[in-house]
């Protein structure tokens, strides 16, 4: 059975408000295409052409199953999106979940810190405590002080001796009091992060749970859809070297198959990339669609193309992740992260240094996507805190990417 990370259908830009302001250039785009049929590019002659009529009816029949694709292509998309956005949230739910426990760490250690205090501070306590036992045998040792003092100066120096004793004995015991009141304010902050860490964990397994069972639900129904997307391309490809044979082309098939690599370089060449963070077709734009987010910006290209990082950097994770099969994330000077989704390869590793321009992963199918492309984010104040669009941000580091986005 096929999954949403093998297929490899064509990813298109998404129907959100932007990526609908963006239809009427791909519609004339393909119409330019099907028009080429009728009257572009030049066919070898074969056998004499058919009645205009007849043209005229396949060339109805062309743009037909062409919307037919074109509609299954935006369903298989939507799919794929809604699949990614369950997956976001277990991708979300997960990073809470760490910084929980980095949080339970540190009131832990804060905890042990205060205990250790308090230990020291009644040992202090019991010193006192041994001061005043010792004190209470002679119960007339500060009169005696005084009484004994030779002169007015003495008298004045052996006054000024217990007052600082008894201020040094308050300071004493206000610092214990202090540091048990650390003591058990750690203690509390340390039961809440406990208790926080566990509603995390229990969110984070619903959220992979939830993701699980989307994406379960939706695997019927993607695979009939994906069958319906190959009989319809085939359906296309039937209907159009009829057309070409109507024309009068000698090999229709050899004809076609270059009326459709015209098309597709046409599309390619109004969204390409500068090639950086990889070179290839901008699909899908940063925005709502479909009632979800899509919290990236996606750049079709061939399994294996090089993906490389705009920015110096530290790797803070690469491996496995939800939604995405396998990612990379780099952390930047200036605080934000970038995240690179779906790749093949990786070739970095946590806490490895980068450097502009290094090679750190491939471009990939994997996780939930409809075919080989780049999902890249752009994240603000730590891993999932905030998500913005990458495009100013790429823009800013002086890459141009392309497209419509």
């Amino acid at each position: 059975m096929a999954t949403l990370h093998r297929l490899n259908t064509v990813v298109r830009c998404a129907a959100s408000p932007r990526s609908r302001s963006r239809a009427p250039r791909r519609a004339v785009l393909v119409a330019a295409a099907v028009a080429g049929l009728l009257a572009g590019t030049p066919v070898v002659a074969g056998a004499a052409p058919a009645p205009a009529s007849e043209q005229a009816s396949l060339e109805e029949q062309v743009k037909a199953i062409e919307a037919q694709v074109e509609a299954a292509e935006e369903q298989l998309q939507r799919m794929t999106v809604e699949a990614e956005a369950a997956a976001d949230a277990a991708l979300v739910a997960r990073a809470q979940l760490a910084q929980g426990q980095a949080e339970a760490e540190r009131t832990a250690a804060e905890l042990a810190a205060a205990q250790a205090d308090v230990a020291g501070a009644e040992e202090d306590i019991a010193e006192l405590s041994r001061e005043a036992y010792m004190g209470a045998d002679n119960r007339y040792g500060d009169l005696e002080m005084v009484l004994d003092a030779k002169s007015p100066t003495e008298l004045l120096q052996q006054a000024a001796t217990m007052e600082v004793i008894g201020d040094h004995r308050a300071e004493r015991l206000q610092e214990y009091l202090t540091v048990q009141a650390r003591v058990e304010e750690a203690d509390r902050a340390a039961r809440a992060a406990v208790a926080q860490l566990g509603e995390l964990a229990r969110k984070a397994e619903e959220a992979e749970r939830a993701a699980n069972e989307h994406l379960a639900r939706a695997q019927a129904d993607y695979d009939a859809r994906a069958a319906e997307k190959a009989r319809l391309d085939e359906e296309l490809r039937l209907a159009g070297e009829r057309l070409l044979a109507a024309q009068g082309a000698a090999d229709a098939a050899a004809a076609w198959s270059a009326r459709q690599a015209q098309q597709q370089q046409s599309l390619a060449s109004a969204s390409s990339t500068s090639g950086m963070p990889t070179a290839g077709r901008l699909t899908s734009c940063y925005g709502p669609r479909w009632g979800t987010m899509h919290q990236g910006v996606d750049i079709a290209a061939p399994i294996g193309t090089p993906i490389y990082v705009p920015e110096d950097g530290v790797v803070l994770q690469a491996g496995a992740a939800s939604g995405f099969g396998q990612a990379v994330y780099v952390q930047h000077g200036d605080g934000q992260i970038t995240l690179y989704g779906h790749v093949n390869q990786f070739y970095v590793g946590a806490g490895q240094v980068v450097k502009a321009g290094d090679h750190i992963a491939d471009v990939g199918n994997k996780g939930q996507s409809t075919g080989p492309h780049l999902h890249f984010e752009v994240h603000q104040g730590g891993l999932y805190a905030s998500r913005v669009n990458p495009m100013p941000w790429l823009q800013s580091h002086g890459i141009a990417p392309g497209g419509a986005c």
